[in-house]
């Protein structure tokens, strides 16, 4: 049992009341029996050196110091955690506000190098990553929300328990993330942690909320960050930061997954996305006994027309794939530049992306959107109007939360095939997950967890 009482005002907590009684009741604590009492440091001073005196329970004691300012210097964290040791603490607690995921360098720094038992991490979405990775970086705890009473930028003692499983991470866990922003939205952490176990491999996947992407990769260059899934809207902009990238990432021009080669550390670059979506396409065409008499190439796309919303790093995957399967692709983005630079890529045609909302396909056409219209909150959002769904065969949505969208709901109703992001995130994640491992990915165990989670 931990003890804190209510952390005061004064120290960044909510307390306003009498500081005598709140002191008395960290003290009663002790009597009780508590395994720790966490006092902060402005007042630890004072009262350890008499309680030692007399400390005759098991309780141990914490000195902690909640940072609202920029992350210290190494020199004056060291020069702090010194005044927190001479106080008699058994464990000293460092609480951060990061601006930036880099800064969390240091804190993991700190946390290899203390010579007494430490607690430090940051609060905040940007922060998150750093109470999950405590346990790798020798930390002495690791603080959760309850469940009902969620605290933002913190994970729940739940998630510690069964997505992370904190308890099994050490040294020698290989850590492996979503670059995104924002990043609260992935279910990655939940399908790929319990795979990472069920095949006995020693890894964590965790979001990791990314405002830079050079400062990112300059930061986290160790080996120790073996591996990457890329989210939006960093799948375009991160090639540059990678030292080789497979073929069809560089033909797509957007990568979805790194991995940092064991052998000289270089990162490299892949694409899952595109086969990933267009197999999920294909296989939901068969799956209905949908014919086409064109298909030369094999595929139920050949010769179809293929309406793709968005084209950004996912909205590229599927224009190069679709064209791969002989489908005719028209493109609207936004940025129309954008939209007529990926239309020559795959010799596809665009159009402005406000003409999409009445646009009048062939009969048998496909839809995909590939925007995050319709993505958790702005549920609401589609990208096209009701009345034209009517006319399209099938509707995929790269957009997995929620898992059916209002974009599938609309579409199914009109009569269409409907194609959730899910199963376009299944499977790029299996080709993820054996990138990143090296092993077969265990498929039917994934898709359990999809079914049964998302």
């Amino acid at each position: 049992m931990l003890c804190n009482v209510s952390r005061p005002k004064w120290a960044g907590g909510l307390y306003e009341g009498d500081e005598h009684k709140r002191l008395e009741a960290l003290h009663l604590a002790e009597d009780l029996g508590a395994d720790y009492v966490d006092f902060e440091l402005k007042v630890a001073s004072n009262i350890l050196g008499k309680q030692y005196s007399s400390h005759q329970s098991g309780t141990r004691f914490i000195v902690s110091c909640n940072l609202d300012c920029e992350t210290p210097s190494e020199e004056d964290l060291g020069y702090l955690v010194s005044r927190m040791q001479a106080t008699g603490a058994d464990i000293i607690k460092l609480v951060f506000s990061v601006n930036d995921i880099t800064e969390i360098a240091r804190i993991f720094q700190l946390l290899s190098h203390c010579q007494v038992p430490i607690i430090a991490y940051s609060v905040g979405e940007r922060g998150f990553v750093s109470q999950l990775l405590s346990p790798k970086f020798n930390g002495a705890l690791v603080y959760g929300s309850l469940k009902g009473t969620p605290v933002s930028g913190l994970p729940t003692v739940e998630s510690l328990r069964q997505t992370y499983k904190v308890g099994h991470i050490n040294a020698d866990t290989k850590v492996f993330g979503l670059i995104s922003k924002p990043v609260g939205h992935s279910k990655g952490p939940i399908l790929h942690n319990p795979t990472f176990r069920h095949v006995n491999y020693n890894g964590i996947y965790v979001p990791m909320f990314v405002d830079d992407l050079k400062k990112f990769f300059s930061t986290y260059s160790s080996p120790d960050f073996a591996g990457f899934s890329v989210g939006f809207p960093y799948k375009e902009a991160v090639m540059k930061f990678c030292d080789e990238v497979h073929p069809l990432a560089q033909a797509i021009a957007a990568v979805n997954t790194i991995i940092r080669r064991p052998s000289d550390g270089k990162l490299i670059g892949y694409n899952t996305d595109c086969e990933a979506s267009i197999t999920a396409i294909e296989d939901a065409i068969k799956e209905r006994g949908y014919k086409n008499g064109t298909a030369s190439f094999g595929s139920p796309l050949a010769g179809r027309m293929f309406v793709l919303a968005g084209a950004g790093g996912a909205g590229r995957a599927l224009a190069f794939g679709a064209k791969s399967r002989g489908a005719r692709v028209v493109i609207f983005d936004i940025d129309f530049e954008r939209a007529k630079s990926l239309a020559s890529d795959v010799m596809g045609a665009a159009r402005p992306f406000e003409d999409i909302l009445n646009f009048q396909p062939e009969k048998g056409a496909i839809l995909a959107n590939a925007t995050p219209l319709g993505m958790h909150p702005n549920t609401d959002r589609v990208p096209v109007s009701e009345e034209t769904l009517r006319d399209y065969q099938l509707v995929f949505d790269a957009v997995y939360t929620p898992r059916k969208t209002r974009l599938l709901k609309d579409a199914e109703a009109a009569g269409a095939i409907i194609v959730s992001g899910v199963e376009m995130f299944l499977r790029q994640a299996i080709g993820q997950f054996n990138l990143f491992t090296g092993k077969e990915a265990p498929k039917e165990f994934m898709r359990e967890i999809v079914l049964a989670k998302f």
